[in-house]
């Protein structure tokens, strides 16, 4: 993986080796030089390298990746997503592309078989001209963390206050705009907003302006995401653009009802009242009564969260999604 250190791509990343690992899948791994990612894989049992994956000048990574293929001589090589999959080496070994978006296939030339996180994106990649037998949908799943949910105190939060929680990069994308414009018509609750990214000082201004910074917490990037969880009312998703969307997935299996907008993923992946609320993109009223609905109706909360549990238990569980995952890079070797 030749990904930044943060966004839900990457964490997946993370989740997904440790979970094979654990499962007994030996595994080499090459990822951008950060530290805390390498102790993080190399403590799972995975052989970690780190290469540069700079741009189309950099000659020494995809130079060092091939010798690195040839000494390990893997059955499978899985490139997760465009800077690695484009200088994946060739061998007697079958190259693998993870995608979790809309991406430009050109990155993916190198590779026989593609990995795609919802059945959307399968599709478009079969409509850009790849064949179907080389097209497989595994979604992600969502680990948990033992342990109690995190202290309100901590955070400067009232014990009796409403908690809405999103976990997102600071980016447009993210739609956290939207959650904060909603906020002045939910005024028993706070919103604790975990990610960092460029529109952190943009978005205090903004909290700023309508009057609600008291109630909103920025907590920069967490990796405590089961407590935030734990602790959390409502998990809040209100992505303009989400190809599939791991905080759905995440609040399920927290037992947190999910409110979000209707974008790609949690289009998907919610079933309207049933495991969750969906609102149209960048509908400020309908965010707010969504999200009142659920605080005012511990019936709905509660038949939101048996509706996610459901869903974990049937297609989003870690041995589900393993399950899968084992099943197709057996498959490909054969």
């Amino acid at each position: 993986m030749a990904s930044g250190l943060h966004g839900g791509a990457e964490v997946f990343y993370e989740d997904l080796v440790q979970a094979l690992a654990r499962r007994g899948v030996d595994q080499a791994c090459v990822i951008r030089p950060y530290p805390m990612r390498a102790a993080l894989l190399s403590a799972a049992g995975c052989r970690v390298s780190t290469m540069v994956f700079g741009g189309p000048l950099d000659l020494v990574t995809p130079f060092k990746l091939r010798r690195l293929a040839g000494i390990e001589n893997p059955d499978v090589i899985l490139g997760w997503m465009n800077r690695a999959c484009r200088i994946l080496p060739k061998g007697p070994w079958v190259n693998v592309g993870r995608l979790g978006g809309y991406y430009n296939l050109k990155y993916y030339r190198r590779c026989a078989h593609l990995i795609c996180n919802t059945p959307d994106i399968a599709d478009y990649v079969i409509r850009e001209g790849r064949p179907a037998n080389q097209v497989h949908y595994i979604p992600n799943f969502c680990p948990i963390a033992a342990g109690p949910p995190i202290d309100r105190a901590s955070l400067d939060t009232p014990a009796d206050a409403k908690v809405l929680l999103i976990l997102a990069r600071l980016h447009e994308a993210k739609g956290i705009d939207i959650a904060l414009r909603a906020l002045p018509s939910v005024p028993r609750a706070f919103l604790w907003i975990a990610g960092d990214g460029p529109l952190e000082a943009r978005l205090k201004h903004l909290a700023d302006e309508l009057g609600v910074a008291s109630r909103v917490r920025f907590l920069g990037w967490r990796d405590d995401r089961s407590a935030l969880l734990r602790a959390a009312d409502v998990c809040l998703v209100p992505s303009r653009h989400e190809p599939f969307g791991n905080v759905v997935v995440n609040a399920w299996a927290h037992d947190v009802p999910v409110v979000a907008g209707a974008s790609q993923g949690p289009g998907f992946l919610i079933t309207e009242g049933v495991d969750g609320l969906k609102v149209p993109v960048e509908d400020v009223p309908a965010l707010a009564a969504a999200i009142n609905g659920i605080l005012n109706d511990p019936g709905l909360s509660r038949r939101l969260v048996e509706g996610g549990q459901a869903r974990v238990a049937a297609e989003f569980s870690e041995a589900a999604v393993l399950g899968r995952y084992r099943q197709v890079l057996e498959a490909v070797t054969r």
